[in-house]
Protein backbone atom coordinates (compact mmCIF):
# COMPACT_ATOMS: atom_id res chain seq x y z
CA UNK A 1 0.00 0.00 0.00
CA UNK A 2 1.38 3.81 -1.08
CA UNK A 3 0.01 6.67 0.34
CA UNK A 4 0.27 10.21 -0.74
CA UNK A 5 -1.20 14.02 -1.00
CA UNK A 6 -1.54 16.69 -3.11
CA UNK A 7 -0.53 20.34 -1.23
CA UNK A 8 -2.95 23.09 -1.14
CA UNK A 9 0.04 25.22 -2.65
CA UNK A 10 -0.07 22.59 -5.92
CA UNK A 11 0.81 24.88 -8.89
CA UNK A 12 -2.00 22.81 -10.85
CA UNK A 13 -5.01 23.53 -8.08
CA UNK A 14 -5.56 27.14 -8.48
CA UNK A 15 -7.39 26.80 -11.87
CA UNK A 16 -8.86 23.04 -11.30
CA UNK A 17 -11.38 24.34 -10.10
CA UNK A 18 -11.13 28.25 -9.08
CA UNK A 19 -13.34 28.31 -5.92
CA UNK A 20 -13.11 24.50 -4.91
CA UNK A 21 -10.04 22.99 -6.14
CA UNK A 22 -9.57 19.36 -6.72
CA UNK A 23 -7.06 17.41 -7.38
CA UNK A 24 -6.74 16.52 -11.41
CA UNK A 25 -6.84 12.79 -12.20
CA UNK A 26 -4.07 12.72 -14.43
CA UNK A 27 -1.85 13.64 -10.54
CA UNK A 28 -4.39 10.75 -8.95
CA UNK A 29 -3.05 8.48 -11.67
CA UNK A 30 0.82 9.46 -11.94
CA UNK A 31 0.60 8.42 -7.86
CA UNK A 32 -0.32 4.95 -8.85
CA UNK A 33 1.98 4.42 -11.77
CA UNK A 34 5.15 5.54 -9.48
CA UNK A 35 3.81 3.45 -6.42
CA UNK A 36 3.21 0.25 -9.23
CA UNK A 37 6.87 0.98 -10.25
CA UNK A 38 8.54 -2.06 -9.12
CA UNK A 39 6.24 -4.27 -11.62
CA UNK A 40 7.46 -2.02 -14.33
CA UNK A 41 4.13 -0.34 -15.08
CA UNK A 42 2.86 -0.11 -19.06
CA UNK A 43 -0.50 1.07 -19.21
CA UNK A 44 -3.26 1.99 -17.76
CA UNK A 45 -6.19 -0.27 -18.94
CA UNK A 46 -9.00 0.80 -17.22
CA UNK A 47 -9.70 3.60 -14.55
CA UNK A 48 -13.48 4.75 -13.09
CA UNK A 49 -13.25 7.93 -10.60
CA UNK A 50 -15.91 8.06 -8.50
CA UNK A 51 -15.01 10.47 -5.65
CA UNK A 52 -12.96 13.96 -5.66
CA UNK A 53 -10.26 14.48 -3.66
CA UNK A 54 -9.27 18.12 -2.04
CA UNK A 55 -5.98 19.39 -1.35
CA UNK A 56 -4.06 18.00 2.04
CA UNK A 57 -6.06 14.87 1.24
CA UNK A 58 -4.33 11.38 2.18
CA UNK A 59 -4.91 9.16 -0.59
CA UNK A 60 -4.31 5.12 -0.18
CA UNK A 61 -3.38 2.83 -2.72
CA UNK A 62 -4.08 -0.41 -3.12
CA UNK A 63 -2.87 -3.03 -5.27
CA UNK A 64 -4.34 -6.69 -6.30
CA UNK A 65 -2.86 -9.22 -8.74
CA UNK A 66 -5.01 -9.96 -11.76
CA UNK A 67 -3.57 -12.45 -14.04
CA UNK A 68 -0.11 -12.35 -15.83
CA UNK A 69 1.45 -9.09 -16.26
CA UNK A 70 -1.91 -7.44 -14.11
CA UNK A 71 -2.41 -5.42 -11.18
CA UNK A 72 -5.89 -4.05 -10.10
CA UNK A 73 -5.32 -0.52 -8.05
CA UNK A 74 -7.63 1.00 -5.72
CA UNK A 75 -7.50 4.60 -4.29
CA UNK A 76 -9.37 5.79 -1.00
CA UNK A 77 -9.93 9.08 0.73
CA UNK A 78 -11.90 9.49 3.58
CA UNK A 79 -12.57 6.17 3.66
CA UNK A 80 -14.32 5.86 -0.05
CA UNK A 81 -13.12 4.56 -3.17
CA UNK A 82 -12.08 7.83 -5.46
CA UNK A 83 -10.25 5.86 -8.35
CA UNK A 84 -10.33 2.05 -9.45
CA UNK A 85 -9.02 0.64 -12.18
CA UNK A 86 -6.29 -2.12 -13.83
CA UNK A 87 -2.57 -1.50 -14.58
CA UNK A 88 -0.88 -3.51 -17.76
CA UNK A 89 2.66 -4.32 -16.35
CA UNK A 90 5.83 -5.33 -18.22
CA UNK A 91 6.28 -8.17 -15.14
CA UNK A 92 4.65 -11.54 -16.07
CA UNK A 93 3.84 -12.27 -12.03
CA UNK A 94 4.05 -8.06 -10.50
CA UNK A 95 4.44 -7.73 -6.72
CA UNK A 96 0.97 -7.15 -4.75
Amino acid sequence: MARFSVPADHPCLPGHFPGRPIVPGVLLLDAVFRAAAPCLPRRILRAKFAAPVGPGEEVEIGFERRGAGRLLFTCRCRGVTVLSGEVECATPDPPP
